[in-house]
């Protein structure tokens, strides 16, 4: 925490925030002052105007370059939410009366179900609101939910249910996981008991992987180990050693027709036990949706419900 509340400190100048949240960005006074269009001194001046304001080291010298201590990271979170709603303000008041317009950054989940919802998004968007600038940013899950607690993102389709601090999760559908394998490979008995699957080389992503999760907590409650030959995050990757005939693997509904389709291969749902991956919408516990993102919020809401290869929460 801060040595000090804003509320007895002088009021920090929002330039010298947006100041302080470049040099942490790029890690350098030098390069900063240059994407910013000022001289180094200057840059530099007003740093130490903003720590004498908070009355706080925010900055430690290296080698290097910069790193922020630790009241210089508590002050980054908060620096970057202040600016973003300050954005978001001008945005707001310059577009009243103008229809729903301004930015609304969305993340999508690669290899769930919300990798179909892009386009679709795309569309609707366009025809209902063509005052608003949608970023969609692919990436995996934990990126996803990061951006949203610092507030860098304002919604992202993923696969989690847990509660998390600062994090809220609205649960759309859940998709069943299904053994995936290549042609070259006999396919398992029907019906797929995960407990029989120990003897097959499995191709997996790393343990903080939702998915990934809830295969080893099954495996944990039968008391047996997956055989995993190799942990893949890529779905590249992923499809092309299906193909060569290298291994299978476990997936959602959605990404499993994606492999079949591109491979060949084949897939069978594993249902002893089913095991179901909760699709969810994540947003901020504390920052509320401007209104454009609100107008996307309840866009994708519509739009799940024509995903295939899930069952909807209601």
């Amino acid at each position: 925490m801060l040595g000090l509340s804003f509320a007895c400190a002088p009021v920090v100048n929002l330039r010298r925030l947006k100041y302080f949240v470049k040099i942490v960005d790029i890690g350098s006074l030098t390069q900063a002052a240059e994407h910013l269009f000022i001289a180094q001194p200057a840059l530099s001046q007003q740093l130490a105007t903003l720590e004498g304001e908070v009355r706080q080291q925010l900055l430690v010298r290296t080698g290097r370059g910069v790193t922020p201590t630790e009241a210089g990271k508590v002050l980054y979170r908060h620096a970057q939410i202040i600016l973003r709603q300050c954005e978001q303000a001008t945005v707001d008041m310059e577009a009243a009366g103008q229809g729903v317009s301004g930015p609304v950054s969305v993340g999508l989940a690669p290899g769930t179900a919300a990798s179909a919802l892009s386009l679709p998004l795309l569309r609707t968007v366009r025809a209902r609101h063509p005052g608003i600038l949608l970023y969609l940013n692919e990436n995996y899950g934990t990126t996803l939910s990061e951006l949203i607690m610092n507030g860098r993102m304002d919604l992202a389709v993923l696969y989690g249910d847990k509660a998390i601090h600062g994090l809220t999760f609205l649960p759309l559908l859940k998709e069943p996981l299904f053994l995936v394998g290549p042609a070259s490979m006999p396919a398992p008995a029907q019906p797929v008991r995960l407990a029989d699957l120990n003897e097959i080389e499995l191709f997996l992503p790393r343990p903080y992987n939702v998915v990934r999760k809830m295969v080893d907590a099954a495996c944990m409650r039968l008391g047996i180990a997956p055989r995993i030959v190799a942990e893949i995050e890529s779905a590249f990757t992923l499809t092309a050693a299906i193909a060569d005939g290298l291994g299978a693997t476990i997936l959602p509904a959605s990404m499993a027709r994606e492999v079949v389709a591109a491979c060949g291969a084949w897939q069978f749902q594993i249902v002893d036990p089913v095991i179901e991956a909760p699709l969810a919408l994540c947003q901020s516990d504390h920052l509320p949706l401007s209104e454009p993102a609100q107008a996307v919020k309840d866009i994708l809401l519509e739009l799940v419900t024509d995903l295939d290869g899930g069952v909807a929460i209601r």
